[in-house]
């Protein structure tokens, strides 16, 4: 496949891989009869061993990477999400952490919390990919507190009820999503098919019965026109249907891409959310390099809340990122920083702006905060508390 010229150049090996990884899914194809649901295909290319995304032995994470999450940015993220934390640990002593990603969020927070005397007594990491456990696993053994709290790696949510704290840092955006197209005639559902050279292409289908009914209740007030594009995330009702099953008493805290319903399908976004990452490139074309590039979708904060809703959870919370950080004290804990290293004060003060200023993070990432078997009252919305736009 021709490399479009804004991206960095794959290897010969790369390449490979990801040949291998369409010949699976090509198969899969034929197998189903010629169609492969997007959310099949998502799976796949994130997931599937041993090529898919997240199951290949590549970095990730951070500048050798391919993106930048808001704990590589800098651990003053951390730090902040350690301070909501610390007044959370009253419902429990367990954090569960979901992803993990290099494990810089899990060493920013129990640092913070070894410092402020409130480490947890577990500190429980979700985590599929043996090669990513691995690495979270030699970084966090470098912490002072690592033979005081009990750190322990998951390959699926605890099978145990955990009162405590979850959190779940771009969690729900990489969730296999489900993509359509509103048809004059009604609902189509995008998928993956097989060309005549063989290569994958896009393919439409009349959207079956329970995704067309699925899809005109959630976009029931929205309006939009013949040839709109747009992903319905059906797999973030199970998610937090789950979460509710293990999380017996105490808080999650969401952070992700996303808004409200009513702007995830605004009729100016025609062709939805869907993007691909890179070598920190971003592009629109998923079916370039699958296993290679991250795929991953804006999230539907209000249909998050519906299901966190339905499944017994109360709503605590909906801010920005920035509102939440600086309820959380991260202005304190940036002046702390630099006053214990003033040489690093302009790289402190540009990490800062990154999780903050509007048109970096702050307000394009999102907090939902779920609580159940309590009704929590958090320090990161005191500022401001957004859960009347869901």
């Amino acid at each position: 496949m021709e490399v479009p010229r804004r991206l960095p150049d794959p290897t010969q090996d790369e390449i490979a891989a990801s040949a291998a990884l369409c010949a699976q899914i090509a198969r899969e194809v034929s197998a189903l009869g010629g169609f492969m649901p997007f959310e099949r295909f998502m799976e796949m290319a994130l997931f599937e061993p041993p090529y898919g995304y997240y199951v290949g032995g590549a970095h990730k994470f951070g500048a050798a990477g391919d993106f930048l999450t808001a704990p590589e940015i800098s651990p003053l993220f951390g730090r902040a999400v350690a301070a909501q934390c610390v007044a959370a640990q009253v419902y429990g002593r367990t954090i569960v952490e979901f992803g993990g990603g290099s494990g810089r969020l899990a060493a920013s927070v129990l640092e913070e919390l070894a410092r402020c005397g409130a480490l947890p007594a577990r500190y429980l990491i979700v985590e599929l990919s043996p090669e990513v456990r691995a690495r979270q696993r030699a970084l966090l053994a470098q912490l002072p507190c690592a033979s005081t709290v009990q750190i322990d790696w998951l390959r699926g949510p605890p099978a145990e009820p955990v009162d405590g704290i979850v959190l779940a840092n771009e969690i729900l955006d990489a969730l296999p999503t489900t993509v359509f197209r509103v048809g004059e005639r009604g609902y189509l559902e995008r998928g993956i098919g097989v060309g005549e050279a063989g290569q994958l292409a896009w393919r439409e289908r009349p959207a079956p019965a329970q995704l067309a009914a699925q899809l005109a209740v959630t976009l029931a007030e929205q309006a939009l026109p013949a040839g709109h594009c747009g992903e319905i995330n059906l797999r973030q009702p199970l998610w937090i249907a789950d979460l509710a099953r293990f999380l017996r008493r105490g808080v999650a805290l969401l952070f992700d891409y996303g808004g409200p319903r009513a702007e995830i399908y605004h009729p100016v976004r025609e062709v939805g959310t869907l993007r691909c990452y890179w070598r920190h490139r971003l592009h629109d074309d998923p079916l370039w390099l699958p296993g290679l590039q991250d795929l991953t979708a804006s999230v539907d904060f209000t249909a998050a809340a519906e299901s966190a809703l339905e499944a017994g959870f109360h709503l605590a919370g909906y801010a920005t990122q920035a509102s939440f950080l600086l309820a959380n004290g991260i202005e304190r804990l940036l002046a702390e920083a630099m006053a214990r290293d003033p040489t690093a004060a302009v790289k402190l003060a540009a990490q800062a702006k990154q999780l903050l200023l509007p048109t970096e993070m702050g307000t394009t990432c999102k907090v939902l905060a779920l609580g159940i078997g309590v009704e929590p009252e958090l320090t990161g919305f005191s500022l401001r508390d957004e859960r009347h736009r869901l």
